[in-house]
């Protein structure tokens, strides 16, 4: 009982004035701490800066489009399912000499391709990503790597 009675006492005698000057020295410690983590922090304007002007000095590359004549085919796996599919390449015209017979065998390569393909593979977005990834391999393939991208205009599957 005396211990209790001893940490009253000693609450009691406490002043206001002694637990400003505790509150005053907690809240200059924290605005230390805060301003020292400001300053060891890295700023963050000095990255993009440089990325940016590495993009702006890199030269800029012109890219052409081709378009490929719309590919009606039926699938692989339902027999009786149809698909329609228009896509262009995208190609830098320095280095494709003839574009034209590039696409063309391209527009061939992808007709055989969706012959193998399966409904099943077509389905959601996977199934689309899958494929746009398996006709860009086979458009830089067939091209040598000068085709940049095949993109998917419209995909029809009926």
């Amino acid at each position: 009982m005396s211990d209790s009675a001893s940490v009253q006492g000693v609450a009691a005698k406490r002043s206001p004035r002694g637990s400003l000057i505790e509150m005053a020295i907690v809240i200059g410690l924290a605005i230390c701490g805060g301003a020292a983590f400001e300053a060891l922090r890295p700023t963050p304007a000095s990255g993009p800066d440089k990325a940016a002007e590495a993009l702006a000095s890199a030269p800029v590359e012109p890219a052409t489009i081709a378009d490929l004549p719309p590919i009606v085919t039926n699938l692989g796996a339902p027999q009786d399912t149809w698909v329609r599919l228009e896509g262009s390449i995208i190609f830098d015209p320095k280095s494709l000499a003839h574009p034209e017979a590039v696409a063309g065998q391209i527009g061939d390569d992808v007709l055989a391709y969706l012959r193998t393909v399966s409904l099943r593979q077509l389905e959601g977005p996977i199934g689309l990503e899958n494929i746009r990834q398996d006709l860009n391999e086979r458009a830089a393939t067939r091209s040598g790597g000068k085709v940049r991208a095949f993109v998917i205009r419209t995909l029809v599957v009926q």
